[in-house]
């Protein structure tokens, strides 16, 4: 198992509305193969700060399986014009 991690900085001011996306957001990943599992939480010392957590069977099922597939443009377009900067993300066995 791989777990994804993201630290996702969220523009200020835009964290409701980054959070509904991110509730249409997680059925797209959750369908993709070899998804796990994910989390998403607020930082309490930070506002608008998150850090997003994925489980991964393999390191190819998010770099390849879900980076490369048409579902990820839907994930970019509901998600990334949230972020500044954009999230460093890494993976962990």
């Amino acid at each position: 198992m791989i777990l994804e991690v993201a630290i996702l900085n969220v523009k200020s001011g835009l964290s409701a509305e980054f959070e509904v996306n991110f509730k249409k957001a997680e059925g797209i990943i959750s369908s993709m193969k070899g998804y796990i599992s994910h989390q998403l939480k607020k930082c309490i010392e930070e506002a608008d700060k998150y850090i997003l957590l994925v489980n991964w069977e393999t390191l190819e099922d998010h770099e390849i399986g879900f980076r490369q597939s048409e579902e990820y443009q839907e994930w970019k377009a509901l998600l990334h014009h949230f972020y500044e900067p954009f999230p460093i993300v890494e993976h962990y066995y």
